[in-house]
């Protein structure tokens, strides 16, 4: 839980935004971003209450959250320690967007793209046999909102991602579930990149409507088989940017 203790007050006496959440995503994304290494060290708790203006409470509880992330670890008689990128919970959607926010990284989307090729293909096959009826009418809509989209009357961008959300809520599995935030942290960055190798502005509503199709009939093969061909598209663009040799496993 985070803490409203110590929050500035606007003006009118409401509270403003909340103290615990910035310094969490300030100092999370100076970590991500190596401005803090465990070389160069992380700055004391006294140092982080004068610079934010806030109580020692406040501050211990955003170091509790990023130790969590794996971030930070508190030593015994050597303050609190930045954790190696090896131990950073990299499945934390605010620990993606920090890395996102480092210098470009094809090899970060080419691996993330590989883990929705083992993911959302899956995620499309149990749809097929386990989606409800408004579950399926979300994956419609976003389908029509994609359409809408070609012809300039909504966002690419958006129904591309509410496309995927909706699948992968579809499955039910609420493991694959878990993952939704994960996705769409990083297809907002992504799925520019993919389109820009591609050539084109937007993705195409005709090849997602092609998995939607198979979902809404009950066709767990064909909706895993045409997901897995729309990722893996996605996944060549990128490996072709990136000079690497192509995947085998296709």
């Amino acid at each position: 839980m985070e803490s409203d203790e110590a929050e500035p007050l606007a003006a009118g006496g409401k509270r403003g935004p909340n103290l615990t959440r910035r310094i969490v995503d300030d100092l999370g994304r100076a970590i991500v971003t190596e401005q803090f290494t465990a070389q160069t060290g992380f700055p004391f708790e006294a140092q982080l209450c004068e610079q934010y203006g806030a109580s020692r409470p406040v501050v211990r509880e955003a170091v509790k959250m990023l130790t969590a992330k794996g971030l930070l670890r508190p030593r015994q008689r050597a303050g609190t320690v930045v954790q190696p990128e090896d131990s950073w919970n990299l499945l934390d959607p605010d620990v993606l967007k920090w890395l996102l926010d480092r210098a470009f990284s094809i090899d970060l989307l080419i691996e993330f793209t590989e883990m929705r090729m083992a993911i959302e293909p899956r995620a499309a096959g149990l749809a097929a046999n386990s989606a409800t009826g408004p579950q399926r009418a979300a994956i419609i809509n976003a389908i029509n909102r994609m359409f809408a989209a070609e012809r300039g009357d909504d966002d690419p961008l958006e129904t591309d991602i509410a496309f995927h959300r909706a699948v992968i809520e579809a499955s039910n599995n609420r493991f694959m579930r878990q993952f939704t935030d994960l996705s769409e942290a990083t297809l907002r960055f992504s799925i520019r990149r993919t389109n820009a190798y591609a050539g084109v502005s937007r993705a195409s509503a005709i090849d997602h409507r092609r998995v939607a199709n198979a979902i809404v009939e009950g066709n767990p093969l064909e909706a895993s088989t045409l997901m897995r061909e729309l990722i893996a598209g996605a996944l060549r663009l990128l490996l072709e940017a990136g000079q690497h040799r192509p995947r085998s496993e296709f």
